[in-house]
């Protein structure tokens, strides 16, 4: 199993391209099964979560052609099959990402329950209760969800008791093919929405309130429809708000390009309070170290408010402050699983509830760790880079599920980390 070696304590410097969004390509690889032909998709980053998903199409039956390693090539004119097997979605929970458009384009499927990181529950009940109200019938036996709408999809009004991405996701993916008109109240509004809206709306399907809460969609009443140009997944917020808070944790500055700074924008407020600086221009933009960190508070929300993505990366940077910042994790339950990690880094972080008290400590030390999800890897990552000696992170199959190289990039910036094999 590999590991992460990382001798801290370097300062950072240089320029990094950050790639598409892990979190956009999901939802646009799903919604390639809408298409009766080929889809192009480029700008795909380099990670396990999205050959899983690939892998998972073409057990459908889909013809996948690589015409790079960020660019693929999707015919799903012949799925044969409509079943999402539990070895493929258990390993990731965005798999869930396929009921809507099976259901919709062929009547019927059977999607096994989803696995993915353990930050908490995160139901799909929202996802088949809308999917009952648009005409389907669902049973839930032995793992697998079984979804039959002999007569089509049917517009319908939805209202989610909660803001829900995935459950927004599926439902744009069954309106899109669906007989009428779907409305959407209470629609997650994240960059990664309003990508697949569209390229929804690229092949045809008229959706209204895109990038609000409110969605209205017209479907295509059970034709399959037809992407005629190639989707570029949109730019990695989260990996970019990771990169910007290496530079802060490390006091250095950096430059990131290929990036969409309004999708940044709570990321940046945050740094600019601990004391940052930045430079800022279309599609780049470089950090300036703080002279001292200053204390910050967060509370995770629904876009446009902090992401939940980003908390662990804030605490890692938020250890070494100056003054006591709390964070309140709104969102998931289960989601300070890194704090144990970066105490035995010598981080000093109180819990109580879904709050965390990060006390100020003059340094950090390197230490032996392991990764629990995938951003409580990327905050040790951090974490490991301000701190003196070497730490060696375990576990870092969750970073590889999201982070597109991440040691390369991070040694392009001049940090000593390298991937390493136990017993090696």
């Amino acid at each position: 199993m590999d590991y992460l070696e990382i001798n801290g304590g370097r300062k950072l410097s240089g320029k990094i391209d950050i790639s598409g969004a892990k979190n956009a390509a999901l939802p646009v690889i799903a919604a390639t099964l809408l298409n009766d032909g080929i889809s192009k998709i480029d700008n795909l980053p380099n990670v396990v979560d999205i050959k899983t998903l690939l892998k998972l199409i073409e057990i459908l039956g889909a013809k996948v052609s690589w015409i790079n390693q960020n660019a693929v090539e999707i015919d799903t004119t012949n799925i044969t099959s409509t079943r999402a097997v539990y070895e493929i979605v258990s390993k990731m929970r965005a798999s869930i990402l396929v009921l809507g458009p099976l259901l919709t384009r062929f009547g019927e499927c059977e999607v096994s329950l989803p696995g993915g990181c353990a930050i908490g529950q995160r139901p799909i009940d929202m996802h088949l209760k809308a999917l009952e109200a648009m005409g389907a019938d669902i049973e839930i036996k032995g793992g697998y969800v079984r979804a039959v709408a002999k007569n089509g999809l049917k517009g319908a009004r939805i209202i989610f008791d909660k803001i829900t991405v995935g459950g927004t996701e599926n439902i744009l993916m069954a309106a899109s093919m669906a007989k009428g008109v779907t409305e959407i109240i209470n629609a997650a509004r994240e960059p990664e929405i309003v990508q697949l809206c569209e390229m929804l709306q690229s092949a045809g399907i008229e959706i209204e309130g895109v990038g609000s809460s409110r969605l209205l969609i017209r479907g295509s009443g059970g034709e399959a429809i037809k992407f005629p140009k190639t989707i570029s997944v949109i730019p990695d917020r989260i990996e970019a708000g990771t990169y910007l808070c290496a530079g802060a944790i490390t006091y250095s500055s950096i430059t990131l390009e290929r990036v969409n700074i309004e999708h940044i924008q709570t990321t940046i407020d945050k740094l600019l309070t601990m004391g940052c600086d930045f430079n800022i221009k279309d599609e780049s933009i470089t950090i300036y170290p703080a002279k001292q960190l200053k204390e910050v508070n967060i509370v995770t929300a629904e876009y446009p408010g902090f992401p939940t993505d980003m908390q662990a990366q804030f605490m890692a940077v938020a250890s070494i402050a100056d003054g006591e910042s709390l964070i309140e994790e709104r969102l998931f339950e289960n989601r300070f699983m890194h704090v144990s990690e970066l105490n035995r880094l010598g981080a000093d972080i109180w819990l109580k509830g879904n709050t965390a008290a990060i006390r100020p400590v003059d340094k950090l030390y390197g230490a032996d760790v392991m990764a629990t999800d995938l951003r409580a890897s990327s905050a040790l990552v951090l974490a490991a880079l301000a701190a003196q000696g070497t730490t060696r992170i375990r576990r870092i199959y969750h970073l590889d599920r999201g982070y597109d190289n991440l040691e390369g990039k991070l040694k392009k910036l001049n940090a000593d980390i390298i991937r390493k094999k136990e017993n090696s």
